[in-house]
């Protein structure tokens, strides 16, 4: 089963840029999707037909998780310098087997920083200190 359609993509981990900015590499995602508003129409030919109009696509934040690593610091700058000139950016998360082997890869446009947290320290109960990044962004290219 060498064959690249077969891999189920278990094992797999998240590397993110945004323009020329590695954020690094995560190991959880989640809110990656579209969501596209439809109205309903009867047709009134036939009685047992009903169109599905499209019509507004919205597209959900995108949450991402990973221990803190050096990698960190990039993300603290992006955020930074957005902050000084806000203006939206295109980024590409994509997802990697365990060999390193392209997934799958979208790239967004419009990309905006919603929040960033960092871990939570408690000497009394050791921990791995991880941190999570929300985007909000136009749509996928």
């Amino acid at each position: 089963m060498s064959d690249a359609n077969s891999n189920p993509g278990l094992s797999v981990f998240f590397t993110v840029s945004v323009d020329a900015v590695d954020l690094g590499a995560w190991t959880t995602i989640s809110g990656l999707g579209i969501s596209i508003s439809t109205t309903d129409r009867p047709d009134t030919a036939m009685t047992f037909f009903q169109h599905h109009l499209p019509g507004h696509i919205t597209y959900s934040n995108i949450q991402l998780g990973r221990p803190v690593s050096p990698a960190t610091a990039n993300v603290i700058n992006w955020i930074s310098a957005y902050h000084m000139l806000p203006i939206p950016t295109a980024a590409q998360i994509t997802c990697l087997d365990q060999s390193g082997g392209i997934v799958m890869t979208w790239q967004m446009l419009g990309v905006t920083p919603v929040s960033w947290k960092g871990p939570s320290m408690d000497a009394s109960q050791p921990h791995i200190a991880t941190e999570t990044l929300e985007l909000a962004h136009m749509g996928f290219m």
